[in-house]
């Protein structure tokens, strides 16, 4: 046999066999190991599908469950005072905070102080990164800045342990519907 008819007959025996052709195996000497069945492995149930957004939904259900924050944000506000606001966004603001620490390790960017000036070596690995750091005010042609003055420390996700989904949950649902029976 060729290299080149050895080398097709091995990349479609494996691709559709998942094994090499008894051809190739003799045409290089090779021997099959012992104890090896040509029965296929039993395959295995498919994994739940996942889609992108699951973590983002199940992370905006956990803020509505603990601080109400969708039924907050959601709310026309313009009819109330702006003390009544303010008592309310104190309450929602302390669950949303204690919501994400349960769930999120969050630090800044740079942990540097706001107003001072500060090189973009203080981001570390993520100097170069464009989405860690936005360069604002008068920027060269180049982008090439060593230092400014810290308008945002920004926010980074260091860990995130969101607590398992059931499997059949429909993340869709980020609240029920609540219907009190008398």
């Amino acid at each position: 046999m060729s290299r080149i008819s050895l080398a097709f007959s091995s990349f479609f025996g494996l691709l559709f066999g998942g094994q090499l052709p008894d051809s190739v195996i003799a045409a290089l000497g090779l021997s099959r190991r012992a104890g090896r069945s040509d029965t296929k492995a039993p395959v295995a149930s498919p994994l739940p599908k996942v889609d992108v957004s699951d973590g983002a939904l199940q992370l905006l259900a956990l803020l509505q469950r603990d601080a109400r924050l969708l039924d907050f944000l959601m709310e026309d506000v313009s009819p109330y005072s702006d003390e009544q606001v303010g008592a309310a966004v104190r309450n929602i603001h302390e669950s949303s905070r204690a919501t994400l620490q349960r769930y999120l390790s969050l630090q800044p960017v740079i942990d540097g102080v706001e107003g001072a000036v500060t090189q973009l070596s203080a981001a570390g690995a993520l100097k170069n990164d464009p989405g860690a750091i936005k360069l604002l005010g008068n920027v060269p042609a180049d982008g090439n800045v060593k230092a400014g003055t810290l308008r945002h420390k920004g926010w980074k996700v260091e860990k995130i342990e969101l607590p398992a989904l059931p499997l059949k949950a429909n993340l869709k649902i980020l609240a029920p519907a609540e219907i009190e029976v008398e």
